[in-house]
Parts: C-alpha cells; sequence; structure tokens
C-alpha cells in the first residue's frame, strides 16, 4: 500500500472505533477519564498553565496561516494534481483528528452526569415554577446584599486573573462533596481571540490541544465567574455543555464570595426564565415582576453588549457549532447549553439553595 493512503485509511478507522466505542461509556469513564486523560491533562496544564499568554490561541493563530499559505500555492495546480491534495487534506485531518480525541475529545463518550451524581432526569412544570421562585428570591437576597438597593445592578470589583485564582475556591467546596470534580493545575487565561470569540457569540472555550481554559475578556465581568468555571469542567474532562453549565453554576454558588454567588445564581436564573418564556408566556411575566430591577440591568447590560456584535458571524459559526455538537454524542446540539436546568432542578428537588 502506498504510504499517500495510509493516514486517510487511518481516518475511517477512528470513526468507526468511535461508533462503537459510544455504546461503551462506562470503559470510556473507567480507562479514559479517570485513566488515560487524568495524566495527559495534568501533563498539559502543570507545562502551560503558568505561562501568562494563550500558547493554543498562538499555535491557532499560526495554523491559520499556514492554511492561507497552502490554499495560496496549491490554487494554480489544484485541478490538475486534486487526488494528491485531497488525499493530502485527508491526511491532515486524521492526525488532527486522532490528536484531538486522544487529548481531550474520547470525554464526549463517557458516563453521563446524572448516573454519576444520582439525579433523576424528568420534572414537571410545578417542580421548574418552585425551583424558578427560590432561584429569584435566592438572586434578589445576594443582589441586595451587594448593593443594598435593589434598583442597582451590581458591579464586579474583580479582574479576570483574580477570578480564576477565586474559582479554586468554589471548586475546593464542590469538591469536598463530589470528589470527581476535583480541580488541580490550574491552567486559564483571557484568550488572545476575545474579539473574534465574541463575534461568533461565546464567552469562552477549551482548546482540546493543550487544555488551556480560554476566557473572552470583552463580555461583561459578573459573568466571569461561571463562565470561566464552565471552562474549567472542560479541563476535568466533561464534555457536555449542559453538564459543565451545571458544574460551573455549582462551583460559582459553592463560592463563599457573593460576587460569585451572584453570577451562578443569576445565570441559572435567565436559563430558566428562557424556558419559562418558550413554555408559557404569561408565568414569564409574572416571574419577571418579582425579579429585583438590578438585576434586569445586569441582564440588559449582557444583552446590549452581545447585540452590538449582532452579525451573520455568530450565526454561521452558531449553525457550525451545532452540528459539531450533534457529531459528537450531543444530540441537543447547541440547546444542550440549557438542558443544564434538568440538571439543577432534579439536584435541588427538596432542598434549599
Amino acid at each position: 500500500m502506498k504510504r499517500k493512503y495510509i493516514l486517510p485509511l487511518f481516518l475511517l478507522f477512528q470513526i468507526l472505533f468511535l461508533k462503537i466505542i459510544a455504546f461503551f461509556p462506562e470503559v470510556v469513564e473507567q480507562y479514559y477519564s479517570n485513566g488515560l486523560y487524568v495524566f495527559i491533562s495534568k501533563i498539559s496544564r502543570i507545562t502551560l498553565g503558568k505561562i501568562p499568554f494563550s500558547i493554543g490561541d498562538v499555535l491557532y493563530g499560526i495554523l491559520i496561516l499556514y492554511l492561507l499559505k497552502s490554499i495560496w500555492k496549491a490554487r494554480k495546480t489544484w485541478k490538475l494534481q486534486w487526488k494528491n491534495n485531497v488525499l493530502q487534506i485527508l491526511g491532515v485531518l486524521s492526525v488532527a483528528y486522532f490528536l484531538f480525541h486522544f487529548l481531550w475529545a474520547m470525554n464526549y463518550y463517557r458516563q453521563p452526569l446524572f448516573e454519576k451524581m444520582k439525579i433523576e432526569r424528568d420534572y414537571t412544570d410545578a417542580d421548574l415554577l418552585d425551583f424558578t421562585k427560590k432561584l429569584i428570591a435566592k438572586t434578589n437576597e445576594i443582589q441586595s446584599q451587594i448593593t443594598k438597593n435593589d434598583s442597582l445592578k451590581v458591579v464586579f470589583p474583580y479582574s479576570n486573573e483574580q477570578v480564576f485564582e477565586m474559582n479554586l475556591n468554589g471548586y475546593k467546596t464542590l469538591s469536598s462533596q463530589y470528589v470527581f470534580f476535583e480541580y488541580t493545575n490550574p491552567s486559564i487565561k483571557k484568550s488572545l481571540f476575545s474579539l473574534p470569540l465574541t463575534y461568533m457569540g461565546f464567552g469562552g472555550y477549551l482548546n482540546p490541544f493543550t487544555n488551556e481554559a480560554q476566557v473572552n475578556y470583552l463580555m461583561p465581568m459578573y459573568n466571569s465567574p461561571t463562565t470561566s468555571c464552565h471552562e474549567m469542567a472542560h479541563q476535568m474532562g466533561f464534555a457536555s455543555e449542559s453538564e459543565c453549565n451545571f458544574i460551573g453554576f455549582l462551583a460559582s454558588v459553592k463560592n463563599e464570595n457573593p460576587y460569585f454567588q451572584y453570577s451562578g445564581y443569576s445565570f441559572a436564573l435567565r436559563y430558566c426564565l428562557g424556558n419559562w418564556y418558550a413554555r408559557d408566556e404569561k408565568v414569564y411575566d409574572q416571574l419577571l415582576k418579582t425579579i429585583h430591577p438590578g438585576i434586569l440591568k445586569n441582564y440588559q447590560e449582557s444583552e446590549d453588549f452581545w447585540r452590538q456584535y449582532d452579525t451573520f458571524i455568530d450565526k454561521g459559526f452558531h449553525i457550525f457549532y451545532d452540528n459539531f455538537l450533534k457529531m459528537n454524542q450531543q444530540k441537543d446540539g447547541m440547546e444542550g447549553y440549557s438542558k443544564f436546568v434538568n440538571l439543577m432542578v432534579n439536584y435541588y428537588m427538596g432542598k434549599d439553595l
């Protein structure tokens, strides 16, 4: 067999392997997520965590320039050498696909979090309404505690760097209850691509090749704790967006700092309100009247920020990412971000916030 066919065939083998391994989440959980991945992620974060800028972003920048250069060089010979060019592209994709899954993405196939935490999956409208009212009361309470005035929005007093460090307190408390949420060897950084991320409509991302948690430093600061805790959950090997939203929420509200608690509770409340808006607008309007004006001002602050960058770019990228998630064991796609409401409602069933 000619060497140029080996990597494209390896890509096919990888796809078939992942189709099969999807039926064995317990195997992935034991041998990859709680085995090989723990070692890989620790090495990556220890090696790169102390570097003050994002190595992953730099590598992505170099890769983009290289691809543009390669496309430009091949433009005249594409028709004559199309077969070799296609094989070369498939070869590069094969290597990237392997590294993507070996270094992080096998976690897409692990055991679901609701099974690990023994959380039910279903709930009634009455359950959701009860939980939403509890969230409103708790968020109102913390907003008043911080501002001393229910009409003032919360102004976040910390920098991103301080947030990254203080997030560890929340994870420490959370891991004392659930050992699988233990977080060590921080590698959380402000993304060099924060402006492009903003146009794409994202608050952060995990670089699967360097295991660096990237945070969009341009977004309103009161969102930073929950967003960065979400990306830290990805670093721990949780691939599902709904699960990382849930873990990010828990790590924020378990923090002793009221600003971090506000970030978590206001984040969760916004998703519950969105859920009610889709279910019953009358209930949504009634709930809205019970929320402090200061909280609504923070929501408006976020909405105004994202609206100014609302273009065809974020719509196109969301379509792409929606399909990407569906191809990687997340059948709900982008809607999966809001599915963590299921986890929250059932986790707090019969409990106080």
